[in-house]
C-alpha cells in the first residue's frame, strides 16, 4: 500500500467517523491494484447470478406441418435428415428472464451440450435502450387494428432497467454481458446493437468485460434515410453496432458489397443491333437513385423513336464482371449490375446499404423493433460458418434465429416477452416450410422454459436443496406468498378454511400451488369444502391448471350449485411495483372445443385422424367502454376489450357515442393453433443436479412434451385460418389428441381428446 501523508490518515478518520463516503481519490492512494480507466455506478458490484434452473420443454417442433399420410410419404420422411435432429443440436427458442436463463446456461447441463457443438461462436443483442419506449403491439381484427397493452411484467422489467436512472441499466447490461462473454467461445464475437441514448455506456462495459485490446469495430448503421432534422441539433439517423471479439484469434469472414457507383467511371459503348452503329456514354457516374449524372455523345437519354436497341458495355473499371444498361418506364437509362459476391468493395464500418424496415417489405411482420434481415445476414455470415451456434438473447420478433436457420446455423434465442416467443414460433415455422418447399436442409426447435423453476426463484426457494428441504423452506414462504397473491388479486385474507385464503366481492379465493399445477384433487377438495360449508361462489387462482381438467369439473361443480371460476395467475405479480401500482390482471381461463374425425384406413388395424376447431371463447378485459365513452374526445375513437369482446367506441361531432363489435365471430380471437397427434408418447426430461455429489442426472417432471405436428395461423399477409387439420395416420388403439390455440394476445391454451381407433 502506498504511504499516506498524516494529513491524508487524519482526513480519511475523519470521513470513517462521520460515516461518509470517502473521496474517490482515496480508491487510487489506498489501493495498488487500479485501473488507469474504470466505469463506476451506484450499486456496482462484480457479482453475477449463478442460480441453475432446470429448462422445461414444453413444445417441439419437428416438421413444418404434416400435409400427406400416404405409405410412400411415410417411408420418405424415415430416410429425411431434415427435421429435428435425433443425434445433435435441436434449436432452442426460451422464454424467460435471461438472466436466469444465461445464469442456467453457463452453470447448467446445457453447457456441455453447447460446447459438443464447438462453443457458442457469435452472440448479437439488440437489448432495450429507449427509456421511453413503447412495448405495445398493434394486432389486426378484420379491418381494423387494435393496440394491445404490453405484459406488465415485461413492460415494468424494461422500465426497472431506467428505474435509477443510467446507473440501473448499466448494472442490467453489466451482469448480462458478463455472463455472455463466459458462454461465448474462444473464437467468438459479440455484436451488441445501441443508439445515442446509451451507446457512450456501452462501449465502456464492453471495454471493461472483454478489453479494450478485443474491440473490432463500431459499426454506424444508417436506418433513416429522410429526417427533418432536430431544432438545436443535427437529425439521429443511425444506431451503433458495437463488435467485441472473446479472444485475438476470432472468427472473422470478410464481407463485400456493391461497388460504390459514385467512385465508377466507365466508358460505355452503345450499339444499334440492325445498323451495328455505335454510340459511346463517355465519363459516367451515377446518383444514388441509380440515374446517370452526365452523358457523352449526343447526350443520348433514350433510344430513337421507333428504334430497338441492345445494349452491350466494354469493361473498364476493374472489378466489373457484368454490366447492361437498361432504360426505365421513363426512358431514363440506368445500370444494372451483376456482380459475383465474392468481389466487390470491401465492407467498412459504416453501413448505408442497408436499408430499415418498412411496413410493405415483405419481412414485416410488424414488430415495432423488428431489424432488417440483410443487417443479420452480413454480421452472422462475418462472425461464423455454416453449422456454428449463435444466439440473441434479447431477440424480439426471431429475426437472428430466422436469418441464422436460412443460413445453416444452429441457434438460441430468448426473450422475456410471451408474445415475442409466440411471434418468433409463427416466423420459424415460416422459414421451416419455405426450406422444405425449396428442398433445402432446415432443423427443428423447442420451446424451452424455466416454468416452476422460475416462480421457485421468485419466491426464494432453492431448486438445488433436497426435496425434504424445499419443502420445508416452501411452507416457510408460504405464507409470504399468499399474501402477495392476494394483494394483487386486492382479496382480503380470511382464516377458518382448509382449501381458501381469501374473500372478494362475495366470493371465496382458493390459490394453486407456486410450482405445481392445480389437478383434479385440488379442485375435488375445493366442491368438498364448499359443499360442506353452503359456499356457492369461488374463484380458483392457479399458475397452471392439469390437462384436462376443464370445462368437465365445471359441470360438476354447476350441478352442484357452485359457480367455480378458473383463473390464471400472470407472472406479473413477482413485480412488486406492478402489485402496488394495481396492474396484475388475472385473466379468466380460455375454453377449446374440439371435435375428432375418423376414417378407416386402407389397411387393417389403422385409420386417419383429423381434428376441427369448433369453438373458443376468452374473457379478456382491457379498459372500460363507459370510461372510454366519457373520456373520449370528439371525432375520435378508441378500442376496448370488456369481457372477450374487443369494441370500437367512437364518438362524433355531436358527442354521439358508437359502438361497433370487432370480433364478430369467435375465429376472430385465434390466431394459431396446432395438433399433437399422440399427446403423452413423448415424457419431459430435466437434468437435475445432486446437492451433495454434484452429479447430473435425467428425471421424468411427469408432464409431456407437445410435438407440434400440424399449424394453422395467421400472418400479416394472409389473415385466413384453417380451422380442420389434415388427415394423420395412426395404429388402432386408445390415444390422446392435444390442441393449442393461442390467442391474438400471445396466450396459449390446450385441451386434451381422447379418441379410440
Amino acid at each position: 500500500m502506498p504511504r499516506l501523508t498524516d494529513q491524508e490518515q487524519q482526513e480519511i478518520i475523519r470521513f470513517i467517523e462521520a460515516d461518509k463516503p470517502l473521496p474517490d481519490k482515496y480508491r487510487f492512494l489506498l489501493f495498488e491494484d487500479k485501473r488507469e480507466v474504470e466505469l463506476v455506478w451506484n450499486g456496482k458490484t462484480n457479482e453475477v447470478c449463478n442460480s441453475v434452473l432446470p429448462f422445461q420443454t414444453i413444445e417441439q417442433v419437428d416438421e413444418p406441418r404434416t400435409e400427406k399420410t400416404s405409405e410412400d410419404d411415410l417411408q420418405l420422411t424415415m430416410f429425411d435428415e431434415r427435421g429435428r435432429q435425433l443425434k445433435g443440436w435441436t434449436n432452442k427458442l426460451i422464454w424467460g428472464d435471461n438472466k436466469l436463463v444465461l445464469s442456467s446456461l453457463k452453470n447448467g447441463p446445457l453447457r456441455e451440450e453447447i460446447e459438443s457443438q464447438g462453443g457458442l461462436k457469435l452472440i448479437y443483442i439488440d437489448p432495450p435502450f429507449d427509456v421511453g419506449a413503447d412495448f405495445s403491439m398493434d394486432i389486426e381484427i378484420g379491418d381494423e387494428t387494435f393496440t394491445k397493452d404490453p405484459n406488465i411484467l415485461e413492460e415494468i422489467a424494461y422500465r426497472d432497467t431506467w428505474g435509477n436512472g443510467a446507473d440501473s441499466f448499466i448494472a442490467m447490461i453489466y451482469e448480462r454481458l458478463s455472463l455472455m462473454h463466459d458462454l461465448l467461445a474462444k473464437d467468438g464475437s459479440i455484436y451488441v446493437h445501441c443508439d445515442w441514448r446509451v451507446s457512450g455506456y456501452m462501449r465502456l462495459v464492453l471495454n471493461e468485460l472483454f478489453g479494450r485490446d478485443f474491440f473490432v469495430n463500431e459499426v454506424i448503421w444508417q436506418k433513416i434515410r429522410s429526417s427533418k432534422g432536430q431544432a438545436n441539433g443535427f437529425g439521429n439517423v443511425h444506431d451503433t453496432i458495437y463488435f467485441f471479439s472473446k479472444g485475438s484469434n476470432y472468427l472473422h469472414n470478410k464481407q463485400y458489397t456493391l461497388h460504390d457507383p459514385k467512385r465508377l467511371e466507365t466508358h460505355y459503348n452503345l450499339i444499334d443491333e440492325k445498323t451495328g452503329k455505335r454510340y459511346q456514354l463517355a465519363d459516367f457516374t451515377q446518383k444514388g437513385s441509380g440515374e446517370p449524372r452526365q452523358f457523352g455523345d449526343k447526350g443520348l437519354m433514350a433510344p430513337p423513336p421507333g428504334k430497338h436497341w441492345i445494349w452491350s458495355q466494354e469493361r473498364i473499371t476493374e472489378g466489373l464482371e457484368k454490366n447492361l444498361i437498361v432504360f426505365t418506364q421513363s426512358g431514363k437509362p440506368r445500370v444494372k449490375r451483376f456482380l459475383d459476391e465474392s468481389k466487390g468493395q470491401p465492407v467498412e464500418d459504416i453501413w448505408t446499404d442497408i436499408y430499415p424496415i418498412n411496413s410493405q417489405a415483405n419481412e414485416s411482420i410488424g414488430y415495432p423493433t423488428q431489424k432488417p434481415e440483410d443487417l443479420l445476414e452480413r454480421i452472422i455470415k462475418a462472425s461464423s460458418n455454416e453449422d456454428d451456434l449463435v444466439a440473441d438473447f434479447f431477440c424480439g420478433s426471431g429475426t437472428t434465429a430466422a436469418v441464422a436457420e436460412k443460413l445453416g446455423r444452429k441457434w438460441i434465442a430468448t426473450d422475456l416477452g410471451k408474445f415475442a416467443i409466440h411471434t418468433t414460433r409463427k416466423r420459424m415455422i415460416g422459414v421451416q416450410r419455405q426450406l422444405k418447399a425449396d428442398g433445402k436442409d432446415y432443423r427443428a426447435f423447442e420451446i424451452l422454459n424455466l416454468g416452476k423453476y422460475e416462480r421457485q426463484h421468485y419466491i426464494g426457494v432453492n431448486p438445488n436443496l433436497r426435496e425434504v428441504e424445499q419443502q420445508k423452506q416452501l411452507v416457510e414462504k408460504e405464507k409470504a406468498f399468499i399474501n402477495l397473491i392476494l394483494c394483487a388479486y386486492a382479496a382480503e385474507k380470511i382464516e377458518g378454511f382448509t382449501s381458501f385464503q381469501g374473500k372478494k366481492a362475495g366470493r371465496l379465493i382458493a390459490i394453486g400451488p407456486v410450482n405445481l399445477p392445480v389437478t383434479r384433487q385440488f379442485v375435488e377438495e375445493i366442491i368438498f369444502e364448499c359443499r360442506k360449508h353452503q359456499i356457492t361462489r369461488v374463484d380458483v387462482l392457479g399458475f397452471e391448471f392439469e390437462m384436462g381438467l376443464f370445462p368437465n369439473v365445471l359441470d360438476e361443480a354447476k350441478s352442484g350449485g357452485i359457480d367455480l371460476a378458473p383463473k390464471y395467475i400472470p407472472a406479473d405479480v413477482f413485480d412488486n411495483r406492478a402489485v402496488e401500482q394495481g396492474q396484475v390482471v388475472f385473466h379468466d381461463m380460455a375454453f377449446i372445443e374440439v371435435k375428432s374425425h375418423i376414417t378407416a384406413g386402407e389397411k387393417d388395424k389403422s385409420a386417419t385422424v383429423s381434428v376441427e376447431l369448433t369453438d373458443f371463447s376468452v374473457f379478456y378485459s382491457q379498459d372500460s367502454i363507459s370510461h372510454t365513452e366519457q373520456t373520449l374526445k370528439n371525432r375520435r375513437s378508441r378500442i376496448v376489450v370488456e369481457q372477450g369482446q374487443v369494441v370500437k367506441v367512437s364518438k362524433d361531432a355531436d358527442e354521439i357515442v358508437s359502438r361497433e363489435v370487432l370480433t364478430k365471430h369467435w375465429t376472430d380471437w385465434i390466431d394459431y393453433w396446432s395438433v399433437d397427434f399422440d399427446f403423452e408418447s413423448k415424457r419431459e426430461i430435466i437434468r437435475v443436479q445432486d446437492p451433495d455429489t454434484g452429479e447430473w442426472s435425467e428425471q421424468w417432471t411427469g408432464d409431456y412434451v407437445f410435438e407440434n405436428e400440424w399449424q394453422s395461423f395467421r400472418t400479416k399477409k394472409d389473415r385466413s385460418l384453417e380451422l380442420t387439420s389434415v388427415a394423420h395416420e395412426c395404429p388402432s388403439g386408445r390415444r390422446k389428441l392435444a390442441v393449442k390455440v393461442v390467442d391474438i394476445f400471445g396466450n396459449d391454451t390446450m385441451t386434451i381428446v381422447e379418441v379410440a381407433i
